[in-house]
């Protein structure tokens, strides 16, 4: 048994062909997500607290980027950024369920023959498209044929072991102990950390006459749980929330499983009754004849059985859960106990965890970059009032918020560099350049606000006062700033591209008032009104607000998307 197992076509062959399902597997879903573009950011946006809409949702984006895994790693960072609440990530991973049967179900067609044609056809548009559109194509047909080749070789790999009396006993016992089948399946599956390499192995080994229906079924029930330990590893270090979404994830399968296996022969049957074939009926070549005695041969419709014992379990589990959320969401707070403290310096909206996803983390990017931008505001205002009041206790408020600024300046730049290294469309890459420099002309408003409040402390430490009528001069472009800057914080809300006019005028306004205000200081110098101690700390208060302008108007460049 061990000769057989350390056989180089056996361990070359699953090798190989495991990494070409895999990398088939991770080019399709990638090419799938370029296709579907922003529309998969669209999709989750219209999520609400309906379990129903939710459900259909995580089908949706499941179906769409041919992962269950990553849509529930994206799940469990939305909650963790406080996006989205238990129940609705639960409704959510509910759907991914039934939605990564899909790949089952296309393991299960009998094109492996077009592997290598889909192939040579996805290169070809991927290295010479001059469109886009037909890039993405290569890429998705690319990933396809891979997939199906790899299938493909490790189908062919298992025929050494086909002869084996060993390993025909150690798979009847998988058949006949079906709680052994679930935990090696589980095990498998955590081991690679994809249920639909873990699938694509079961569906090779049966379709070679290696395994009984039975044994597969067992193994595919076993997947289902271990394809959630991926997103129980990515709740590490999250919230409490996060880790509750996991834990869900994981009792809806365990359950699920449990009770199937109390109605293991009744399920089986039901599926068996509605799929065309005997799963377990066997084609024969004379050279299996001769060669294996007559015992063993490929099963031609064992695969259809299996892809739809797994779409099949999913749907019942989910239609019996789906009116049971708000138990299960009680249950996984009554296992995983306490309350998040509350943090005064974290990012809300970005996770790592979605790198792959590059829509759904331009889409997180964008949401802590307009959060970065209100923060930015607050802290015009707050500054304002305190050049108005003197109020030294703003001024602790205020150094925090220009930590969050710079807190939030540094990730979001080192998550956008991140994300640049991904598998990303010409447009997103785009998209990542405009807002670095968005980011940057934030950041860059936080610092001179920060200036303006020194130079506010200064005036009051060495008693400097300012003319009524300078003050109200420090009010009045105070004032412009604070409206432009809200103003174009608004359009980032909206996503309002038509306010470059009204920007260029507010912009001028800006440095024509600057202007303005630095001749009557001079003036008043000429005429002895001010002191030059006073009058610098005066111009300098001038120069930050017409330099705040000017990085407010670079962040209309890239709203507008001139940038």
């Amino acid at each position: 048994m061990l000769d057989i197992l350390l056989n180089e076509t056996l361990v070359f062959g699953l090798l190989g062909g495991l990494g070409l399902f895999l990398f088939g597997m991770k080019i399709m879903s990638e090419g799938l997500q370029k296709v579907a573009g922003d529309r998969m950011r669209k999709i989750l946006a219209a999520l609400t607290s309906n379990r129903l809409v939710g459900t259909l949702v995580g089908l949706s984006v499941t179906a769409i980027i041919q992962s269950s895994s990553a849509t529930t790693v994206m799940v469990v960072g939305f909650v963790n950024a406080g996006l989205m609440s238990l129940v609705q990530a639960i409704g959510v991973v509910l759907g991914a369920n039934i939605g990564t049967t899909i790949t089952g179900q296309l393991i299960a067609f009998k094109i492996t023959k077009y592997a290598l044609p889909a192939i040579g056809i996805g290169a070809g548009l991927k290295l010479f498209a001059n469109k886009k559109g037909n890039m993405y194509f290569g890429e998705v047909l690319l990933g396809f044929g891979m997939l199906f080749f790899g299938l493909t070789i490790m189908k062919d790999a298992f025929d050494p072991i086909k002869g084996s009396e060993e390993f025909r006993n150690f798979f009847l016992m998988i058949g006949d102990r079906h709680l052994l089948g679930v935990l090696i399946g589980a095990i498998i599956t955590m081991v690679v950390q994809s249920s639909s390499a873990t699938m694509g192995i079961t569906m090779a080994l049966a379709s070679s006459g290696l395994l009984t229906y039975e044994a597969a079924v067992a193994l595919i029930l076993g997947e289902n749980i271990g394809t959630t330990i991926t997103a129980n590893l990515a709740a590490i270090g999250t919230n409490i929330a996060a880790r509750r979404t996991a834990a869900a994830h994981f009792l809806f399968n365990f359950i699920g499983v449990g009770y199937m296996l109390l109605f293991f022969p009744f399920f089986l049957k039901f599926v068996a009754s509605i799929t065309p074939g005997d799963a377990d009926f066997v084609i024969q070549t004379q050279q299996q004849v001769a060669a294996m005695g007559g015992n063993l041969g490929d099963k031609p419709f064992i695969a259809r059985h299996i892809a739809n014992t797994h779409t099949f379990f999913n749907i019942i589990n989910t239609l019996i859960f789906l009116p049971l959320i708000g138990v299960l969401a009680k249950l996984t707070t009554m296992i995983i106990r306490g309350t998040d403290a509350e943090m005064e310096f974290h990012l809300k909206f970005i996770d790592n965890r979605v790198l792959n996803t590059p829509p759904i983390a331009l889409g997180q990017a964008r949401a802590e970059t307009k959060r970065m931008a209100q923060v930015s505001l607050e802290m015009l205002e707050e500054t304002l009032k305190f050049l108005d009041d003197g109020d030294e206790k703003r001024i602790p408020g205020l150094e925090k918020k220009e930590d969050v600024v710079d807190l939030l300046q540094k990730e979001i730049t080192d998550f956008l560099v991140a994300l640049s290294q991904q598998s990303i469309a010409q447009e997103t890459s785009r998209d990542l350049a405009s807002m670095m420099h968005m980011v940057n002309d934030l950041e860059r408003v936080g610092d001179h606000c920060e200036n303006l409040w020194t130079l506010g402390l200064r005036k009051k430490n060495q008693k400097i006062s300012f003319t009524e009528t300078g003050m109200n001069e420090i009010r009045e472009i105070g004032a412009k700033t604070q409206e432009f800057l809200a103003f174009v914080v608004s359009a980032m809300e909206r996503r309002d591209t038509t306010i470059k006019e009204k920007a260029n005028f507010m912009e001028n306004g800006i440095d024509d008032l600057e202007e303005t205000l630095r001749n009557n200081h001079i003036n008043r110098l000429n005429t002895g009104e001010c002191s030059v101690h006073s009058g610098l700390v005066f111009l300098d208060m001038l120069h930050n607000f017409e330099k705040i302008g000017d990085h407010t108007y670079n962040v209309t460049k890239v709203v507008v998307g001139a940038k």
